[in-house]
């Protein structure tokens, strides 16, 4: 069984969290140990994993990443007012081959996601996204992906798979579950033309840095509508994380890292979050770890709420245009936005609760003004369903 691949948290950070105060995370979660082996998962709504693979880096990585410093920031963190039962699993060491990991992956995060059970993966490298997607082969049809990311990582045609180029692989490889790819934070000036052209092509979403930073709520919307979250650190700053050459000076800052987890967490339909590209230094580990807390703030705080479900609990709005009429519900309790999406497919493959795409107030607000959100042609365009 791919579980038994998983190799125990450190004695160091055990014997650390002997010393920690009882309103700890670390004293909270339950760990992967050798005398106690695996915890039990009946129990468990979030799975904590590390893994150390690093062979397909773009950049080949000096040094293993450090998954025990994480830990140990993480673990001095203390509780928020939370139900979740979180699980430590440990680590996935390096197989004989790249693809023996990639394997292990994919088949320990099948299995948490048909327990339920939110992974968060602490990888390496970020071509780990890959065999992470691929769990949901059987489990999931029609998957929405957002990267936080300074760039696309479509890298060359004839690329091997790497943390430059996963994205090639997971658009073109079969069985084909990917429905929407959405970035979040990227930077025009590393990524080519042609891959901001094929953006458009595929009716993909992509949202500049300097939008965001202006209005980081815009992201929010982007993640309540995503499956499957992938954060490269290296979409943050490199004052954030200690000036490594291997950081832009232009990022997210580490409040807004922060926010952009925790609206993540927030989201109805994230079921798995990967944090990758983390450099082994003691202020990269305690953002990573601060990150990844205010991720699991959020899952404690999701409100399933649909208009279609309890619509007396929202308002309903109706804004004609010249070529549309538009449908904006807003809820009574979050005052988050949703715009109804006709759909272009036929009527036997569309659902009732498809048609809806999260959004904002300006989305709604643009609206009146007669300016219809490019989100929504895009949405419109596939086939939203």
């Amino acid at each position: 069984m791919a579980f038994d691949f998983l190799v125990p948290v450190e004695d160091k950070v055990l014997a650390h969290c002997e010393l920690l105060p009882a309103q700890s995370l670390g004293r909270s979660i339950y760990k992967h140990t050798v005398r106690d082996g695996l915890p039990v998962l009946a129990i468990a709504s979030i799975a904590i994993i590390g893994v150390k693979e690093s062979r397909n880096a773009f950049e080949k990585k000096m040094e293993k990443l450090d998954v025990s410093g994480i830990r140990l920031q993480l673990y001095k963190l203390l509780m928020g007012n939370w139900n979740s039962t979180i699980v430590d699993m440990g680590d996935i060491e390096e197989g004989d081959t790249v693809e023996d990991t990639y394997f292990i992956v994919k088949e320990i995060v099948a299995g948490l996601l048909e327990e339920n059970i939110i992974p968060i993966i602490i990888g390496a490298t970020q071509d780990i996204t890959y065999p992470a997607y691929r769990a949901f082969d059987g489990i999931k049809d029609m998957i929405n992906l957002v990267s936080v990311d300074s760039r696309f990582d479509f890298g060359m045609d004839d690329e091997l798979i790497s943390s430059n180029s996963y994205m090639s692989k997971i658009i073109t490889d079969k069985p084909n579950n990917l429905f929407n790819f959405s970035n979040i934070g990227y930077q025009s000036y590393f990524n080519a033309q042609e891959e901001i052209d094929l953006m458009e092509r595929l009716f993909f979403d992509a949202y500049r840095l300097g939008d965001l930073i202006n209005d980081i709520k815009l992201a929010e919307p982007v993640l309540r509508n995503a499956h499957m979250v992938s954060m490269d650190a290296r979409s943050i700053k490199a004052s954030e994380i200690g000036f490594s050459e291997n950081f832009s000076p232009n990022g997210f800052s580490g409040r807004e890292a922060c926010a952009i987890a925790r609206y993540a967490g927030i989201s109805d339909n994230v079921c798995v979050f990967g944090l990758y590209e983390m450099e082994n230094s003691p202020q990269s580990h305690q953002l990573m770890a601060q990150i990844i807390w205010y991720f699991i703030e959020g899952t404690n705080f999701r409100i399933m709420e649909s208009p279609r479900t309890n619509n007396k609990y929202f308002t309903k709005y109706t804004v004609p245009t010249e070529t549309e009429q538009l449908i904006y519900y807003k809820s009574h309790f979050t005052d988050r936005w949703w715009v109804e999406v006709p759909s272009i497919l036929p009527s036997n493959t569309k659902t009732e609760s498809s048609s809806l795409l999260p959004c904002t107030e300006k989305d709604y607000l643009d609206a009146c003004d007669q300016n219809i959100p490019e989100r929504w042609f895009k949405a419109y365009k596939k086939g939203f369903n």
